[in-house]
């Protein structure tokens, strides 16, 4: 398997995140790619290669001019504000909720920054857009790939993408990879892309992208979100709107779920992706389903990560793996290599 690695991913390195009132060390951190990467080598698996230079157009083939223009020159204007800036993460303090306005664009850079997120548990750092763009590069190579007849293909890459909105950032996410690798694929003439998310935590930036259309399906398994984070979505009455009527479809398990009931419900998932029939599947690999995550709270095993992997695989699509979460860093690489290992195997 081509696995695509983003070696700039530890420009990103937040100090700090807000967490139920107070700043506390950051959950992602360098080291959950760093593991991975290790075992790769470790195991010798796949053929680890760095991203080719991406146009910026394939970025607002999914993200909003404006929003990437502000990523793009965030952090000097962070700074700007005040040198000592230069030493602190950029975390936001105002939001434009409900009755509020969102099409005026403040000339205060805070206020800009409460504009295009939504919550204080990620910060912003001096290098932020060079790490998610070159992320965003690695999804778009692993689709090159899937293209030209490879199987599958594994984006590598920190910060994840799938709470990332058109328009906004959160939960640890700047630029929605999986979105970004779904629509490559439509581009490149792929007719119908099924996204799958096994985050436990569910991926609103990826739902919000796709809930009008028909093209790309989204399917996602996770946590509750009644108890569990973005809370704000993930309901199983999340059809889709419009045009994407019916094509989104949420599967939100309880805490404490084991892998009994986690592979059900992604059986339940795959038969339906199986029914879109698309051309190609994108997969939101997120590992934080595991049962020692420290900010999560499913059941599964490391060797359950084989099976998954295999399950994957008899959905016989040609499958783009997106990193995304996994906070449990000494168990992460071994976690994320079984999945591909036991897809391959599978797939032969």
């Amino acid at each position: 398997m081509r696995v695509v690695h983003n070696a700039r991913h530890a420009l990103h390195h937040g100090k700090v995140e807000m967490f139920r009132g107070e700043l506390v060390p950051c959950f992602e951190v360098p080291a959950r790619v760093d593991d991975v990467l290790a075992e790769l080598e470790r195991r010798g698996f796949g053929t680890v290669e760095a991203p080719a230079e991406i146009d910026d157009a394939a970025l607002a083939r999914v993200h909003a001019p404006r929003y990437l223009q502000f990523l793009a020159g965030a952090w000097d204007e962070w700074v700007a504000l005040d040198p000592a800036n230069a030493q602190r993460d950029a975390l936001p303090s105002y939001w434009p909720i409900r009755s509020f306005r969102h099409d005026v664009l403040p000339a205060s850079f805070p206020a800009r920054l409460g504009l295009f997120s939504y919550d204080a548990g990620t910060p912003l750092t001096a290098g932020t857009w060079v790490a998610a763009r070159a992320g965003a590069g690695c999804a778009l190579g692993a689709v090159d790939h899937v293209l030209r007849g490879e199987r599958a293909a594994f984006a590598l890459t920190r910060p994840p993408g799938h709470h990332a909105g058109a328009d906004f950032f959160g939960g640890y996410c700047f630029l929605n990879n999986s979105a970004i690798a779904a629509q490559a694929l439509r581009d490149a003439g792929v007719d119908r892309v099924a996204v799958l998310d096994i985050d436990y935590h569910h991926g609103n930036g990826t739902q919000a992208i796709f809930y009008e259309r028909a093209d790309v399906q989204f399917t996602s398994l996770h946590g509750d979100p009644h108890t569990e984070y973005p809370y704000y979505l993930g309901y199983a009455d999340e059809q889709g709107a419009g045009a994407g009527l019916g094509f989104n479809r949420n599967l939100p398990l309880a805490r404490g779920t084991g892998f009994d009931g986690w592979r059900e419900a992604l059986a339940e998932a795959l038969r339906g992706i199986a029914d879109f029939r698309p051309g190609a599947l994108v997969v939101s690999l997120g590992l934080d389903t595991f049962e020692g995550d420290p900010i999560s709270g499913f059941r599964l095993a490391s060797p359950d990560y084989l099976h998954i992997g295999e399950d994957l695989a008899r959905a016989g699509l040609p499958t783009v793996f997106v990193f995304e979460g996994g906070y449990a860093v000494d168990a992460l690489g071994v976690n994320t290599v079984n999945v591909l290992d036991g897809f391959m195997q599978r797939a032969g």
